[in-house]
């Protein structure tokens, strides 16, 4: 009885520390008043952005394997006028045709990585954000030619096995491939 009980201790412990950490992020605990608190609580952000209007933006990104970004706006006093998730769907929605790629990083912050596409011309930038489709995991990626947003696009990860029935996606699984000579002498050599 004593070890089921400490179990659910630890379980319901380990609950509230990862709640604790994803809404620390955000902000979700308890707004920030000031420039010196939000660095006390999640120390040096990685770039300072100054704003034409005199205010300062913090941004602390959790790519590449987190899926948000801390944005949090101060005025010349240091006092917080805003803090927000850069990689909120409503803020993904206001990348725009024709911005640079300052905008856009000012915008979202760092993103995740970069592809180039020779033929096509297109540079791709890309962002781990929260997971919106049938698969495990979600890119939201910027398409660039020379320089400003062509357009945007979603990346839907899926299991290496494929989709499984009765998942999210509700596609039934595909049968696996064949062993390869090439692919197993490359797994043996990657583990």
């Amino acid at each position: 009885m004593k070890v089921r009980r400490f179990g659910s201790r630890v379980a319901t412990l380990l609950a509230i520390a990862a709640l604790a950490a994803g809404c620390a992020l955000t902000g979700g605990l308890r707004p920030l008043a000031s420039e010196a608190e939000a660095i006390a609580v999640h120390g040096e952000p990685a770039r300072r952005w100054h704003n034409e209007d005199g205010t300062r933006t913090l941004e602390y990104s959790t790519q590449p394997y987190g899926h948000a970004t801390l944005m949090i706006t101060v005025d010349a006093a240091g006092t917080v006028l805003r803090q927000e998730n850069a990689l909120s769907f409503e803020n993904l929605a206001r990348v725009e045709p024709g911005m640079t790629r300052e905008q856009v990083s000012r915008l979202l912050g760092a993103h995740r990585s970069v592809e180039i596409f020779h033929l096509s011309g297109e540079e791709v930038w890309d962002w781990n954000i929260e997971n919106d489709g049938p698969g495990i995991a979600t890119y939201f990626n910027v398409h660039f030619i020379d320089g400003r947003v062509v357009r945007t696009s979603r990346t839907y990860l899926f299991p290496h096995d494929g989709p499984e029935m009765g998942g999210r996606s509700g596609f039934p699984a595909l049968p696996p491939f064949p062993p390869h000579p090439l692919r197993l002498r490359h797994l043996a050599s990657v583990r």
